[in-house]
């Protein structure tokens, strides 16, 4: 089938990362897909190189005369956006000489809320507008089963086992030193950060903190700053050492989660690699102003199973006003390592979403 898959850029990490990754691995199964996106600048660095089977497009391109639209097979709207009228307008005048619309697909945001189980598939009549007769249907990636599942290579498992931590540190201008915790941080600005940075530093361990490039790596600078006036002693016996890294492409991001022992996440994407990876994980949810944000991180501690210690650590790393704790590394992995498994029972988001799509094509 053609794929049109719909993407405006947020977050760079975020969204078009997930767009990416789902062309990438739609046309690894023979799929032909076309990525439109407003910005893919992001792609220059997350994917250098690109992936031939895929066709980048810019999104101004489908905005155009709608008798020069050729909508695909399959339409997916990334996250809310929403096609532009000459689009949908290509849409409904091709599903009136086929007799039959492409299977138009309204791809969610992740949530382990109850309501995505009851929502995923539902249909969503178009009743108004260009596209008016049409259907779209709400797909939802999920965790638990009744859901669209998670997007996942399916040589996942064996390039993880053949991976070397210390071959790709190495090639990072990293060290590593025996009996150091490596910490790799992908982060908003947590309003934890300043004291867990002097927990590490006065803690009984040496801990190497691996700074992701971009917010995370302000952020960290912002807070040192802050605990330079605060206490300028506060780092004396040098525990804690800072790895500032360059932007990551996807494979080597996913490297850098293998090669740590503690992941900090952020947003969607960074949150399913951090589960495939296995590590101990802590998640910084992109902060909202109803608070709606810390609904959706209870769900998904829920559904984790987290232990008492790894809520508390989600409480201080996405609230103000709470200490952090010291992590329970051991504990917290046992949790991520069950649900790994539970999640490596279900089928991956592309396998579903091709299976949906070809039974809306055939309605």
């Amino acid at each position: 089938m053609l794929w049109d898959i719909f993407c405006k850029v947020i977050d760079n990490h975020g969204d078009v990362g997930v767009c990416w990754r789902l062309s990438v691995q739609l046309a690894a199964r023979g799929e032909q897909v076309r990525l439109w996106v407003d910005d893919p600048s992001a792609l220059r660095w997350m994917a250098p190189g690109g992936d031939p089977r895929v066709q980048v497009r810019p999104w101004q391109d489908s905005a155009g005369d709608a008798s020069q639209a050729d909508p695909g097979d399959v339409i997916v709207e990334a996250f809310g956006c929403e096609l532009s009228p000459a689009f949908q307008a290509a849409m409904a005048a091709r599903a009136q000489a086929a007799g039959r619309q492409p299977a138009w697909i309204n791809l969610e945001y992740l949530t382990a809320e109850s309501f995505a189980q009851r929502s995923h598939g539902l249909p969503s009549p178009v009743l108004s507008g260009p596209a008016a007769g049409l259907t779209k249907h709400f797909f939802y990636p999920g965790f638990e089963p009744g859901t669209g599942g998670l997007l996942r290579e399916r040589d996942l498992p064996e390039r993880q086992a053949g991976f070397d931590p210390a071959q790709w540190l190495g090639r990072h201008g990293i060290d590593p030193v025996d009996g150091e915790r490596r910490i790799s941080l992908f982060c908003y600005e947590p309003p934890g950060l300043a004291p867990m940075l002097r927990h590490w530093a006065a803690g009984p361990h040496r801990t190497r903190l691996l700074v992701t490039a971009g917010r995370a790596a302000e952020a960290v600078r912002a807070a040192c700053r802050f605990n330079d006036r605060a206490s300028p002693a506060w780092n004396g016996p040098g525990r804690l050492s800072i790895a500032w890294l360059p932007l990551l492409s996807q494979p080597d991001f996913d490297h850098l989660l293998w090669a740590s022992h503690l992941n900090f996440v952020r947003g969607e994407d960074s949150l399913v690699r951090a589960l495939w990876a296995g590590k101990p994980l802590v998640w910084h949810i992109y902060p909202q102003h109803d608070g709606a944000h810390l609904a959706k991180l209870s769900a998904f501690l829920d559904w984790l199973g987290a232990p008492a210690s790894l809520r508390r650590f989600h409480q201080a790393w996405n609230e103000p006003g709470h200490e952090p704790p010291e992590p329970g590394l051991a504990e917290w992995a046992a949790c991520i390592h069950a649900a790994r498994q539970r999640l490596l029972a279900q089928d991956d988001l592309a396998t579903q979403l091709l299976r949906f799509a070809a039974r809306r094509r055939k309605a």
